[in-house]
């Protein structure tokens, strides 16, 4: 076949899947198809271009929190965990798994947004809008890393879309809806406070707000928000707000320019992720001057209820900042963008024209086709640059620290700890648990959180052992050999226990045979009392 034959080919293909996506009895499996192909190419995309490293830190973590069920965690609410804990008792603990696991929040909120735009978007402008997201690094790149941020987006586009709806209809069942959405965003990271309150200036600014405070929806939504969300308050009150006060204490600003700078930094940030799909909305709809100004601000109510819904959680952040001196950063605007096309593409000024949408699809299609034939060069060059350790080195410290675990005791290894401890109870093939700092003897003074690792002295963390139960099971330690601060009171720890055994290793990845950034560690197997 010829270059032009193979060209017409291909277009034909194209126009038949725009068409399809257009056609009202078939856009919807269509849609699902198209997106179930994007989050596969890009969990392949990331389980190649990240095969020369591990885990990121942020990914076992929650690995390692999912091992104790609890209703809080000391970072952040428990959300995030138990969805990790339920996803791997059904699928194997690999890589390409959690990869796929943090692809599907996105690839959820691009459905959301398809489903609900349909409220302010005709059937082309639909169909621009999920393409348009899909250009943000938010909803491919920065979504492989499953973390809290990760599991906000659809969090956020549900709440707010069933919201919208609630609010508009006054239905029982979207105001219900809505009440679960805020609870699972808040569930999920508190920084959806942000949402809550936009959400609540957009019911209270728009003029409608009486037929819809006179309604059972604000009251129902309300009601059910609190219901879900109280026994993860009481575990907030009983732990001393552990996980704000550490959230506070982390982001923290020196100083009142610091804050400044940094909610500038914040706000410029978020642009720069955004810049793509408004760059070619823009483009494609050649808007004149009142319909800009319709875009930012529009002039009916039902779009301008939909506008601050978006400005507010998206600008408050700036606010916050500034009141309460804390450091915030631009990748915490990931799941704010999901109205982002309705106000793009909902005026009636807008027109995209039909080789306009097939350009913007086409980009959004050929995104994750091209980063996936450079998957393996980018795992080269990230193994080049070299990988922060511990992040390359889980698995294979996990099988050292197994190995000489199985020499000193037939028993499985059910804990471990330290500051490597997370990176290898992520590959541990025994699934053991994590330790607390509090039990190896660590001295955290007045931090609230050592480190990023283990549970504050102050407060006891899910389903603690006791120190008979750790007598009888014994535990592993696995340090930076570098830093004394860990090192010192694991090695005190050891010292309880005459069969005890320290290892000084040194170890390095491989990847295609090219030698990887050597790193020292010290491990202490601390084998169970017979």
């Amino acid at each position: 076949m010829t270059t032009i034959g193979l060209a017409r080919s291909f277009r034909s293909a194209f126009d038949a899947l725009t068409a399809t996506l257009l056609d009202v009895s078939r856009r919807d499996r269509a849609m699902l198809l198209l997106l179930a192909a994007y989050a596969a190419a890009w969990t392949l995309y990331g389980a190649i271009a990240k095969s020369s490293q591990d885990l990121h830190p942020d990914m076992t973590e929650l690995i390692a929190w999912s091992r104790d069920p609890s209703l809080g965690y000391p970072k952040h609410p428990p959300l995030g965990a138990w969805l990790v804990r339920l996803w791997f008792d059904v699928l194997p603990l690999t890589d390409w798994s959690f990869y796929l696991l943090a692809m599907l929040m996105p690839t959820l909120a691009l459905w959301i947004v398809w489903r609900f735009s349909a409220d302010y978007l005709n059937a082309e402008k639909r169909v621009a809008s999920v393409a348009l997201l899909m250009l943000i690094p938010f909803y491919n790149f920065h979504a492989l890393k499953y973390n809290a941020n990760t599991v906000l987006v659809p969090a956020w586009a549900a709440t707010t879309f069933l919201f919208l709806r609630s609010y508009r209809s006054h239905d029982a069942l979207y105001a219900t809806l809505a009440g679960i959405g805020a609870a699972v965003s808040m569930l999920t990271k508190y920084w959806s406070v942000f949402l809550l309150i936009g959400l609540i200036a957009a019911a209270l600014i728009d003029p409608r707000r009486r037929a819809y405070f006179r309604s059972p929806a604000p009251w129902v939504t309300m009601a059910t928000g609190l219901a879900l969300l109280s026994p993860h308050l009481i575990w907030l009150y009983q732990h001393d707000f552990v996980p704000v006060r550490y959230a506070l204490a982390k982001h923290a600003a020196h100083s009142p320019v610091q804050s400044l700078r940094e909610a500038f930094s914040y706000l410029l940030g978020a642009a720069a992720f955004a810049a793509a799909p408004v760059i070619l909305a823009l483009a494609a709809a050649r808007p004149s001057r009142a319909t800009l100004a319709e875009m930012i601000w529009p002039s009916d109510s039902e779009r301008r209820m939909a506008a601050i819904a978006f400005w507010g959680p998206l600008l408050l952040p700036v606010v916050g900042t500034l009141a309460s001196g804390t450091t915030p950063t631009p990748l915490w605007s990931m799941s704010a963008w999901a109205l982002l096309p309705v106000l793009l593409l909902s005026p009636s000024g807008v027109r995209i024209a039909p080789i306009n949408l097939q350009g913007i699809l086409a980009l959004a299609m050929a995104e994750p086709l091209v980063m996936l034939i450079a998957a393996p060069a980018v795992a080269l060059a990230i193994h080049y640059a070299g990988v922060t350790p511990p992040a390359a080195h889980g698995r294979l410290l996990a099988a050292q620290t197994e190995q000489a675990w199985r020499q000193a005791t037939a028993q499985p290894l059910r804990f471990v700890g330290c500051d490597v401890g997370n990176e290898v109870i992520a590959y541990a093939q025994d699934r053991p648990r994590p330790l607390a700092w509090r039990f190896f003897g660590g001295d955290i003074a007045d931090t609230v959180y050592a480190d990023g690792h283990g549970w504050p002295r102050t407060a006891p963390g899910p389903s603690e052992p006791s120190d008979a139960q750790l007598a009888e099971s014994g535990m592993a330690l696995v340090c930076s050999a570098n830093d004394g601060g860990w090192v010192e009171p694991a090695a005190a720890r050891a010292a309880r226990n005459p069969a005890a055994k320290r290892l000084d290793v040194e170890v390095a990845r491989d990847f295609w045979g090219l030698p990887g950034q050597p790193q020292r560690y010290t491990i202490f197997i601390i084998p169970p009392r017979l």
